[in-house]
């Protein structure tokens, strides 16, 4: 090697379209597990997503409050048409901890008294933007 080669090899010719073919095929391939795992969101966001469905609700089966017991272990109050159940959702399962009366339940979801309802999501980020200083 002589004092002002360079280590590095260039590539010319064939190495240079064989490394560009493979770019392109990486490129390719990671656009289309993209366009795949996009697909397959959309697939099963139309099929409910689960038992909870994709939003976690439907109109006869909604949460409508849930509360994180410890690490694994929570309490959900459900409502099942007309039914109000509260649920202890635990790794081994979901049992029944008590079934309550509509007015009960509209008890423990509503707002403590003299504390106004949180804001919507829109609400919010409307107010945000309000606050931020143009440039």
């Amino acid at each position: 090697m002589l004092r002002g080669d360079s280590p590095m090899i260039a590539l010319t010719g064939k190495g240079a379209l064989d490394s560009l073919l493979s770019l392109m095929w990486l490129l390719l391939c990671v656009v289309v597990i993209i366009v795949l795992a996009y697909l397959f969101t959309r697939y099963v966001a139309g099929r409910g997503g689960g038992p909870l469905g994709a939003s976690g609700s439907t109109e006869r089966f909604k949460v409508l409050a849930r509360l994180s017991l410890g690490r694994e272990q929570s309490a959900a109050l459900v409502r099942v048409g007309e039914r109000y159940l509260l649920l202890g959702i635990a790794p081994s399962g979901v049992s029944l901890l008590a079934e309550l009366t509509q007015e009960e339940a509209e008890v423990l979801t509503a707002p403590p008294p003299g504390q106004p309802a949180p804001p919507s999501f829109g609400e919010a980020l409307r107010t945000v933007l309000k606050q931020k200083k143009p440039r």
